[in-house]
C-alpha cells in the first residue's frame, strides 16, 4: 500500500505522467537497449517492439496500477498482476531484472518530464514501481515454487515426435522429454515459452499455448505462420521471426529449448456453463480445454464458437468437431468469412460470429481467445447477455492491452 503522502503527489500527477506515458515507456525501451542490447536480442519479442506493442502495454500496466492505487479495486490489481507475472516466468525473468527496468525508465521519466520530476514526485512514483515489482517478484517466485523450479530456472529440452499440417499455413509439434524423464503436467488453457536462435544470432523466444489434454508423457503446441502485412491504417506488420522458423525448419527428431508452463488461462473447477469462443488460431487453448473436458467426460452445458476465414483456414478444424461429439451436452457454432461453394447450414454461418441468436446462460463462465477487436466485441454481447465480468476469461497473443484498459 502506498503511503500517504506519495498517494496524494500520484493523485496530482497521474495526469501528466498518464499524458506522457508512451513517450516515457518508448525512451525506456531505447535507452534500456542501448545499454543492454542482449536484452532485445536475446529476451524481448522484437516484432512487438517494432509496431510498439510492448511499449503500449507496458505504459497501460504502470497508468492503471498507479490509479488503482487511488482507488483500489483488488481484483483488477490482480488480473493486471498475474498476466504479467504468469507471462515474466514463462520467460524466467529474475528479480535482478527489476533493477535494470527501475533505472532506464526512472531516467526516461526525468528526461520527458523535465523540471516537473521534485525529489518530493520522484520519491512517489519510486515507491509505485517498487510497489508494483516487489509484489510481481512475490507472485513470480509463487509460480516458480509451485511448479518446482528454482527462481528462472524454466527451461528445459524436449524433442519433436510429431509434425502435423492442421490447416495450409499452421503446424502442430508434440513434443516429448528428450531423456524418457516424465515432463511437468500442466492446467488445461496454459501455455510454453519456446526459444530458437535466428540466422543473425538472437534467441528470440515466442509463447505458444498447449493445445492437447494435460499429459505427463507428452506436450502438443500448434503454431501458425505468420507473414509480413501492410495493416488498415497503413502501417507495417512484420513477419513472424519465431512462428515462421518453426513452421519452415523444425521436424520430427529436431530437438526444442522451452518452458516449464504457465499461464491463468485455466478452466474454474465448478459446473458452471461452459462457453469456449476462439478465432483463428486463438482455438489453441480452447483446443486443450475441451481435449480435458473429453477425457474426463465432462457432463455440464459446454457451448462451443468459433469464426475464421474459411474451411481450409480453420486449424483443428475436423478434431475440434470429434471433441465436441464426445461431449454429450456440447454444441458447436462456427462461422467463416467465405464459405466457398459451401452452403450454410445449422450452426455453420458465412460472416463474422455474432452472438445475438446463440442462448448464453446468465452463470455462463466464458473463456476467450483470438484477435484483440474480436474479444473485446465478444466481451460486450457477453455483458449484454447479462454474464457477469468477472466470468469472462481471455487470453492475448502478444502485448496485453486489455487487462490495463478502463474497465
Amino acid at each position: 500500500m502506498l503511503s500517504a503522502t506519495a498517494k496524494e503527489t500520484i493523485r496530482a500527477t497521474l495526469p501528466a505522467v498518464g499524458a506522457a506515458i508512451d513517450d516515457i515507456t518508448t525512451l525506456f525501451y531505447r535507452k534500456m537497449f542501448a545499454a543492454h542490447p542482449e536484452l532485445e536480442r536475446d529476451l524481448f519479442n522484437r516484432g512487438n517492439q517494432q509496431q510498439g506493442g510492448q511499449q503500449k502495454a507496458l505504459a497501460g500496466a504502470i497508468a492503471a496500477f498507479a490509479a488503482l492505487q487511488l482507488e483500489p479495486d483488488q481484483a483488477r490489481v490482480d488480473l493486471i498482476l498475474s498476466r504479467i507475472a504468469n507471462k515474466h516466468a514463462s520467460l524466467g525473468i529474475e528479480p535482478a531484472q527489476y533493477q535494470i527496468v527501475h533505472k532506464y525508465l526512472f531516467e526516461a521519466i526525468v528526461e520527458v518530464l523535465g523540471d516537473a520530476v521534485t525529489a518530493e514526485v520522484a520519491a512517489a512514483w519510486d515507491e509505485v514501481y517498487w510497489l508494483m515489482a516487489e509484489t510481481l517478484i512475490a507472485m513470480e517466485a509463487g509460480l516458480y515454487r509451485s511448479a518446482g523450479v528454482a527462481v528462472g530456472d524454466v527451461w528445459r529440452k524436449v524433442r519433436v515426435r510429431e509434425r502435423r499440417h492442421e490447416s495450409a499455413d499452421t503446424v502442430s509439434f508434440v513434443l516429448t522429454s528428450v531423456d524418457a524423464a516424465p515432463l511437468p503436467s500442466f492446467s488445461p488453457g496454459q501455455y510454453l515459452s519456446v526459444g530458437v536462435h535466428l540466422e543473425d544470432g538472437a534467441r528470440q523466444i515466442r509463447q505458444y499455448s498447449l493445445s492437447s489434454a494435460p499429459s505427463n508423457a507428452d506436450w502438443r503446441i500448434t503454431v501458425k505462420r505468420v507473414d509480413a502485412k501492410i495493416l488498415p491504417d497503413g502501417s507495417h506488420a512484420p513477419a513472424g521471426e519465431v512462428s515462421n522458423f518453426l513452421y519452415h525448419n523444425v521436424f520430427e527428431g529436431d530437438v526444442l529449448d522451452v518452458t516449464t508452463p504457465f499461464g491463468d488461462l485455466v478452466l474454474q473447477d465448478d459446473d458452471a456453463p461452459l462457453l469456449l469462443v476462439s478465432a483463428g488460431i486463438g482455438c489453441t487453448p480452447m483446443m486443450g480445454m475441451l481435449s480435458h473436458l473429453a477425457d474426463t467426460a465432462d457432463s455440464r452445458p459446454i457451448s462451443v464458437l468459433h469464426a475464421d476465414r474459411s474451411h481450409s483456414s480453420h486449424a483443428h478444424r475436423a478434431e475440434l468437431a470429434e471433441l465436441v461429439d464426445r461431449l454429450p451436452f456440447a454444441i458447436m457454432h462456427r462461422w467463416y468469412e467465405n464459405l466457398g461453394a459451401r452452403s450454410p447450414e445449422d450452426r455453420l454461418r458465412e460472416g463474422r460470429a455474432d452472438l445475438g441468436e446463440i442462448t448464453i446462460a446468465a452463470d455462463t463462465r466464458a473463456y476467450l481467445c483470438g484477435p484483440l477487436p474480436f474479444m473485446l466485441g465478444m466481451r460486450e454481447a457477453l455483458l449484454e447477455k447479462g454474464v457477469a465480468a468477472q466470468n469472462i476469461h481471455y487470453e492475448v497473443f502478444g502485448p496485453d492491452s486489455w487487462a490495463a484498459a478502463p474497465a
